[in-house]
Order: C-alpha cells, then sequence, then structure tokens
C-alpha cells in the first residue's frame, strides 16, 4: 500500500484577487509562507514521508520545501503536477472573464467536464494526465508514504478520481490554500481518507484575507 498526502500551495496575492493563475508563476505571499511552515509541523505529526514531489512553479516547490527540510528530502519538481492552463483567462478576475466570455463562462460553471479554457487546456485532459503521473509515482513508491504538492484544480481532479468521478463533479470539493489530503492506494484501488484538512492553519486564519471564491484555477 502506497500512502498519499496531497497538498495544496499556500496563499498568494492572486487567491487574495481572485484572479486565474494557471501557469503563471505567482509567488507565495507572507501568509502562504507561515501556511507552508504550519503544513510541515501537521504533516510531521502525523507522517514520515519518504519522498516529496512538487508542480513546477514557485508557489507549489516553496509549499514543499519546509517539509522536505523536516525529514531530509529534496523537493523532485514533476511538470505534470502543474496547474490546469487557463489560456486568454489567465490573469483575470471571473467578473472580467464574464464580460469578455459570458457563453464560455456559463459552460465552465454548469458544465466542466466538457469545458476546455479558451487557447488552454481542458480539464479532462488536465485530470488524465495528473492522475497518469500520480500512479507511475505511487508505482515508484510502493508500501512508501510521499507527498504531492499542487494546486487546487488539479487537486480536485486528483481527487476525484480517487473516488471513481471525471471532472463533471468538479464543483463538489473544494480545495483551500494548504489543504492537506489523505489517500491511499493499494492494487489500483484508491480510499479517500482526509478531504481538504485546515486545522493546522487556525492560528493563522485571523492574517487571512477573504475566503476564496472556488471559480478561479
Amino acid at each position: 500500500m502506497t500512502r498519499i498526502i496531497l497538498v495544496r500551495h499556500g496563499q498568494t496575492a492572486w487567491n487574495r484577487e481572485e484572479r486565474f493563475r494557471g501557469h503563471a508563476d505567482v509567488p507565495l505571499d507572507e501568509i502562504g509562507f507561515a501556511q507552508a511552515k504550519a503544513t510541515a509541523e501537521r504533516i510531521g505529526m502525523q507522517w514520515k514521508p519518504d519522498a516529496i514531489y512538487a508542480g513546477p512553479l514557485s508557489r507549489t516547490v516553496k509549499t514543499a520545501e519546509p517539509t522536505a527540510q523536516s525529514f531530509d528530502l529534496k523537493v523532485q519538481v514533476e511538470p505534470d503536477l502543474i496547474d490546469v492552463d487557463c489560456g486568454q483567462w489567465q490573469g483575470l478576475t471571473p467578473d472580467e472573464v464574464r464580460q469578455r466570455w459570458p457563453v464560455e463562462f456559463q459552460a465552465y460553471l454548469a458544465a466542466p467536464r466538457n469545458f476546455q479554457f479558451p487557447g488552454g487546456e481542458s480539464l479532462e485532459q488536465a485530470r488524465k494526465r495528473a492522475i497518469k503521473r500520480v500512479e507511475q509515482l505511487i508505482a515508484l513508491h510502493p508500501d512508501q508514504t510521499i507527498v504531492l504538492v499542487s494546486h487546487t484544480a488539479l487537486n480536485r481532479l486528483i481527487l476525484l478520481t480517487t473516488l471513481d468521478l471525471d471532472s463533471h463533479s468538479f464543483w463538489k470539493i473544494r480545495q483551500d490554500t494548504c489543504a492537506i489530503n489523505y489517500f491511499e492506494s493499494q492494487s489500483n484501488h484508491f480510499t479517500l481518507i482526509t478531504l481538504n484538512e485546515t486545522s493546522h492553519l487556525l492560528s493563522l486564519s485571523a492574517a487571512r484575507g477573504p475566503v476564496e471564491d472556488i471559480k478561479t484555477v
């Protein structure tokens, strides 16, 4: 059995401002760095990871670093753990997108299974490339514990797959900044145990901005 700790990256300015992030390399803000440290402490309370992987953008790598340092591990960069490519929507707010692409934005909300970002990636494409790499990493670490640090959209898509669901159910899962998810894999079967745990961030909640809308990626 392989144990997988799936973490979302910490807070950035574009989380607070509600902008589509996608492949933009938006760095962690001060709260984001504090969240990353708190996440490392929380992981250390329950698990002893054997490896840690992160998407290639700085917000995922920097979120992973405190955990890696706690266990004398190296953050291994995984290109397939990068966020969904939101194409022409990158950097825009939901209101700006709604004004420029009203039909497409409604499709994004109502029919995510068939949606593709203009000039970018479809959610199903992202789900398939992410879960393929997750399965490969699981095969590399039989009977071990691994940490994966990725993004809200990609995490949701991975978690949906553990529940035998596709991206049609994209809006039914929430991923807060530095949320911890935990699932196990045995004989090609997933068991989801923990979803969107953020109790380790309670002491930081007063310093956070408004609760993030789930409509951006």
